[in-house]
């Protein structure tokens, strides 16, 4: 799947992820009268807003209480709902993450956690509400599904597909308007990455919203330099396409992986884990390194924890360095 001209068009929409979870979660409630909503008292700015006025028979609000969220959704599950509760990522699942693990995961209920406001593109909100540990904290979870969708479009449809499948699962998705790189044709499957560019040189992992920062990277990278990376969109960080992961890395022999999080145990270190035991291949990652975020405007923050084009460029320059 290849959107280089697309992408040079210059008239890319820009909508919040956070924009498609609440479309699709309406779309979902129509389909089926069990998916429910529960918010924490954030319906408007985790889009859920919508599904409370479209759906209200379906709608509870539970005010500030994350771990009661959690608990009650389990119960809501176990008697055959399909809950999706929503709150900012720092608070759910950070705040929640033991009810997560236990009342959640470990009963194998079909819960649905909508963590919206994640990555330092939150911007002024700074380092308090800004998650960028909870894939970590996620992907560790056993039966835990774990979904980054790149952008608005892919979100929505995440998020139905999602409603369709068993088991508990967290869905990532951010505050900040950001690129709209699918469109409604563009496929999309659990546990299926995709390859948004070809190429032989490079092979870039990227997943969420700077999956449009790699794709201009890797045409950046072409025109200066005729490195040519395949880009993939790993939406699914868990379970996650290892057989799309190792194909690319046995074709380039290199690696760079992309992510609004933490480098250490996010999307790369689970990429990482895989090449070390089937293809040991090297890597460079690209994400937050070690540290908190801080307020700023989303873009000056993406730029200065290392995750803007020019970051992703020079990984890629390193990593082809490395490999020849």
């Amino acid at each position: 799947m290849h959107l280089a001209t697309y992408l040079d068009s210059g008239t890319l929409k820009q909508l919040p992820t956070r924009n498609g979870f609440g479309e699709g979660l309406i779309e979902a409630g129509k389909r089926d009268r069990n998916v429910i909503g529960i918010c924490a008292d954030l319906s408007e700015s985790t889009r859920m807003e919508g599904f409370k006025k479209a759906l209200p028979e379906q709608y509870i609000e539970i005010g500030v209480a994350e771990q009661l969220l959690v608990a009650m959704a389990a119960g809501l599950a176990s008697a055959g709902k399909i809950p999706f509760i929503a709150s900012y990522a720092m608070f759910n699942p950070g705040r929640s993450w033991e009810q997560v693990r236990t009342t959640m995961a470990l009963n194998e209920t079909n819960v649905k956690i909508a963590g919206a406001h994640a990555g330092v593109s939150v911007g002024p909100d700074g380092a308090t509400h800004q998650a960028i540990e909870d894939i970590a904290i996620m992907r560790v979870i056993p039966h835990m599904t774990v979904v980054v969708p790149c952008d608005a479009i892919q979100t929505k449809k995440a998020t139905l597909a999602v409603a369709e499948r068993w088991g508990p699962t967290y869905l990532r998705f951010g505050r900040e308007k950001s690129a709209i790189i699918t469109t409604e044709t563009t496929p999309f499957q659990i546990g299926k990455a995709q390859i948004f560019r070809e190429g032989s040189d490079v092979a870039i992992v990227a997943c969420g919203i700077l999956v449009y920062n790699a794709l201009i990277a890797a045409d950046e990278l072409q025109r200066e330099d005729g490195i040519a990376c395949t880009v993939i969109n790993n939406h699914t960080i868990k379970p996650m396409d290892d057989a799309a992961i190792l194909a690319a890395a046995q074709r380039c022999g290199t690696v760079v992986t992309v992510e609004e999080h933490q480098k250490a145990a996010g999307m790369g270190s689970r990429v990482a884990e895989l090449l070390s035991q089937e293809h040991p291949t090297p890597i460079e990652f690209v994400g937050v390194s070690d540290t908190f975020g801080q307020s700023g405007e989303p873009s000056q923050l993406i730029d200065y924890y290392g995750m803007g084009t020019e970051s992703i460029k020079e990984a890629v320059r390193r990593a082809h360095q490395r490999k020849r």
